[in-house]
């Protein structure tokens, strides 16, 4: 495909707008419509960034014989819906973690992609940060081996509020949303599968209703082991914080920054053509639909992923 690609993208909300910045700076590629629930708002949103179509149907979108893929960042709870909607519409299509809030989800994408053969990504941004990929190579380079990742995701969200702090819609949710992240990169990086994981929570909130702690245990199958600590009391600095722990270093990794376990910076300028994970994780995207292939971070690589936390999602239930 040598034409420009044309882009639906679905959630005009924090994580919208990122995608948005990130593909400003992407050649070939045109977002030409925005789909989201508040009409006003979406407008304001699509007039900064010059796109000319706003529904708050993505079926709209969809009908749009010009659109090629979509990006959807929508609630977590219509992912793997919109994701079979796209596919069916023949569209390529990127969805922001997680690809499902149920194993039965992300079969049934996981299914629709291989009979239709689109391409079908899932925004596990981990494995393009700048940071992680600095580990990332490494390993492939046989420098360095995880023993044990040391993981902290950590938010102040006693209440029902996006990463910009405004109200929402929807609730979020550690296991199935935050946990994803980390159960995807570990056995990604371990170069592993995950053979062993274990779960336990804290209170249920009583109007949110769900587990604002929780803590998390894996094992891979070459032996290494990974330590995740999540929390929506956490009243500090929001985010996710890993350390590596490995044969021949120490790792400290902050979104797309990094630092040795002696908190030296690491110049990861150079890793990537950006600094920004959510830009190299849409040129991801956009290449394999060019290029005709299978995405770091697709659909079926993802897919274990989803079966560790379905095990331990039933874990948390006993």
């Amino acid at each position: 495909m040598s034409k420009t690609i044309k882009v639906a993208l679905a959630g005009a909300g924090a994580f919208g707008v990122k995608h948005l910045d990130g593909i400003k700076n992407i050649d070939g590629v045109e977002v030409v419509s925005l789909i989201s629930r508040d009409l006003e708002k979406t407008k304001e949103v699509a007039d900064k960034y010059g796109i000319g179509h706003i529904t708050t149907d993505l079926a709209d979108s969809l009908a749009m014989k010009e659109v090629d893929a979509v990006i959807l960042c929508t609630p977590t709870q219509m992912h793997a819906e919109q994701t079979l909607a796209c596919l069916k519409a023949g569209k390529h299509v990127q969805v922001e973690i997680p690809l499902a809030d149920s194993l039965k989800g992300a079969e049934d994408v996981v299914a629709l992609q291989k009979q239709t053969g689109l391409v079908a990504m899932c925004g596990h941004t981990r494995r393009f940060n700048p940071s992680h990929q600095y580990v990332h190579n490494q390993i492939k380079a046989g420098k360095f081996n995880i023993q044990q990742m040391d993981v902290q995701t950590y938010f102040f969200r006693r209440t029902n509020t996006n990463a910009l702090g405004q109200p929402r819609s929807w609730t979020d949710h550690l296991l199935w949303h935050h946990a994803a992240h980390t159960v995807d990169l570990f056995a990604y990086q371990a170069g592993s599968p995950i053979v062993q994981a274990n779960a336990i929570q804290g209170p249920i909130h009583p109007v949110l209703g769900i587990a604002m702690d929780m803590s998390i245990q894996l094992k891979a199958a070459n032996g290494a082991i990974c330590t995740l600590s999540l929390s929506f009391n956490n009243d500090g600095p929001l985010g996710t914080y890993f350390r590596y722990i490995g044969d021949t270093a120490t790792y400290l990794a902050r979104y797309d920054d990094l630092f040795t376990g002696k908190e030296e910076k690491i110049d990861v300028s150079q890793v990537a053509v950006s600094m920004n994970g959510i830009e190299l994780q849409d040129r991801e995207f956009f290449a394999a639909i060019r290029e005709g292939r299978e995405p770091n971070s697709s659909v079926a690589q993802v897919f274990n992923c989803y079966q560790v936390l379905h095990q331990l999602e039933q874990q948390l239930k006993t």
